[in-house]
């Protein structure tokens, strides 16, 4: 198979000095650092899903998402990599000036159908491509996903918690399938009112080898949305810690451990890990001058 440029030996864990106190260290799983474009954990939730397209015969693959997805351009340059065809359906109606996100994954090759929302919400597929596409779907949920989140690198003995965004579930359950018997992990949902993520997350999880366990105060008004509170937030983050964010996945996930720590959540002791799932193409969508980085 065919790979990217992914070197795992770009992946660093490092202190949030930010946020440690009360007793409680944390430190990041820098995985933005692991590539340009197929950033943060898309690749890991990519991997098989390309592996087993390729390994099937198939020479095109199909998936969905909106039109800042990171999924998409993510999929777009992992199957340009892997010389297969790709095709992203695209919620929504055509926009006349395309997104920092298509332009990117259109670059890539990939073929742009835009449907209705309608049309979105119920996967319905154009009829050119019912036959001979392999089909990943959104955010890259599904067993292969979680299988390919199970293989996140980290040290596994050296944190008590682990903590990441939610969006579809699909990192979390491959957190919680391979982690420590000891260890717990966390999740943040960046959707508003998401209380399927549980049972989707649970349908991942093997063996029975942990709970699911999410967080769902910290949405900031749902997925994409966010306030001024926020950015301010990131900003002050990344001004004491270099550690950049994106207002849709990661910037949730350190304001609500942070606030968590000050409530006095976590035992003193305790050693959290936070996974950067990267994402950082989305803050292309705000305002110039929003952000300091």
């Amino acid at each position: 198979m065919m790979e990217p440029n992914i070197n795992v030996d770009l992946i660093t864990t490092e202190p949030v000095d930010l946020l440690t106190r009360n007793g409680v260290t944390v430190e990041v799983l820098r995985l933005d650092k692991l590539h340009p474009v197929i950033s943060g954990n898309k690749w890991f939730k990519l991997r098989f899903y390309v592996q087993e397209a390729l390994k099937k015969g198939f020479t095109s693959l199909v998936t969905f998402g909106g039109a800042y997805s990171n999924h998409i351009v993510a999929t777009a340059a992992a199957c340009a990599a892997a010389g297969l065809k790709s095709t992203g359906i695209i919620r929504g109606e055509a926009p006349k000036v395309y997104s920092h996100t298509l332009k990117t994954a259109a670059s890539f090759g990939m073929e742009l159908i835009f449907i209705s929302r309608e049309a979105y919400r119920q996967k319905q597929v154009p009829p050119e491509l019912s036959e001979g596409c392999y089909f990943v779907p959104e955010g890259g949920y599904g067993e292969k996903g979680a299988e390919g989140a199970a293989t996140i690198p980290y040290d596994k003995s050296a944190f008590d918690i682990i903590c990441c965004a939610v969006g579809t579930g699909t990192m979390l359950a491959g957190l919680i399938n391979s982690k420590l018997p000891s260890a717990n992990i966390l999740g943040f949902s960046v959707l508003k009112n998401n209380l399927s993520i549980e049972a989707e997350a649970e349908n991942l999880i093997k063996n029975s080898v942990g709970n699911v366990h999410i967080n769902h105060q910290f949405h900031f008004g749902g997925y994409a949305k966010y306030q001024t509170g926020l950015i301010r937030f990131m900003n002050e983050l990344f001004g004491k810690t270099g550690v950049p964010t994106d207002f849709v996945y990661t910037a949730k996930l350190f304001y609500g451990v942070n606030e968590l720590i000050g409530q006095g959540h976590f035992k003193p002791g305790t050693r959290l890990l936070l996974v950067h799932s990267g994402g950082l193409q989305g803050n292309l969508s705000l305002r110039k001058g929003t952000l300091i980085f």
